[in-house]
């Protein structure tokens, strides 16, 4: 078994960079017979249609890079059948993307999802064991773990460690969420001014423009300004609108704010 939490923690912020406790997961990982390593956070699961969100931030060890592009531009990872699971579940889980193959992402693979197991097959990514790490607001990530050409004896160890590459998954991401800029928190390429967020905030509070410009002390045609530029980025026909797809995509929340973290 791996140490206690507080020794984990330690190593890991050891590190003061984001992708120095990535590096430093990957080392751990390896010991329990790994050899790749997922990272990707959601800020939001789905978006209004109930389609799955792209990660505002995914992180590859060993990896091709092409990954990116293909799990962000052409969608991959809305389709991805370990991502349904981990929605679904706060356990740790092992996966293969053989057909045959008796493992949880089995009733979501379809035609539909043949191009991430064709992807993945082509390079002997098809077996790993993925850990959602959910969130009190909503978001989440996963951390997974790969073995190359997985084998029936990888699956046996797999399992074995699982235990404890959960305990690394969580202590892990506590300490890299920790260190997440603006960009990692925020949802795709909707980007609202602190200003725009202030005058929603108080718009979901009920109050109008008149009264937000006294909060905030700007004149009444500066703040529907801003109102007006918010909900032009938010693709909503009114403030109303507005304030329903800024509170869904968690975009007037404070900024700044961290994942808490226990002595435990």
């Amino acid at each position: 078994m791996l140490d206690d939490i507080g020794t984990i923690r330690r190593q890991f912020t050891a590190h003061e960079t984001l992708d120095g406790r990535i590096d430093q997961a990957f080392e751990a990982m390896k010991q329990l017979g790994f050899e790749a390593l997922i990272y990707d956070y959601t800020p939001v699961p789905y978006d209004l249609d109930g389609a799955i969100m792209i990660p505002s931030l995914l992180k590859l060890r060993n990896i091709a890079d092409d990954m990116h592009d293909y799990w962000f531009d052409r969608g991959y990872f809305r389709i991805d059948p370990v991502q349904q699971v981990a929605l679904r579940s706060s356990a740790p889980f092992f996966w293969n993307y053989d057909t045959n193959a008796d493992t949880l992402i089995n009733r979501f693979m379809s035609d539909d999802t043949a191009p991430v197991t064709r992807y993945l097959s082509e390079r002997d990514m098809s077996t790993g064991v993925t850990v959602p790490v959910h969130m009190p607001g909503g978001d989440y990530a996963t951390v997974t773990g790969i073995r190359f050409r997985g084998d029936r004896d990888f699956e046996r160890h797999a399992l074995r460690s699982i235990a404890d590459f959960n305990l690394l998954a969580h202590v892990f991401h506590e300490t890299a969420y920790s260190l997440f800029d603006t960009k990692a928190r925020s949802v795709g390429t909707i980007r609202l001014t602190e200003r725009e967020r202030e005058c929603l905030r108080h718009s979901a509070g009920g109050y109008s423009a008149k009264e937000i410009s006294r909060i905030i002390g700007r004149s009444v045609p500066t703040v529907v300004m801003h109102l007006n530029a918010a909900a032009k980025k938010l693709g909503a026909r009114n403030r109303t609108q507005a304030v329903v797809r800024a509170t869904h995509y968690r975009l007037l929340e404070e900024q700044g704010r961290s994942l808490p973290s226990y002595n435990l």
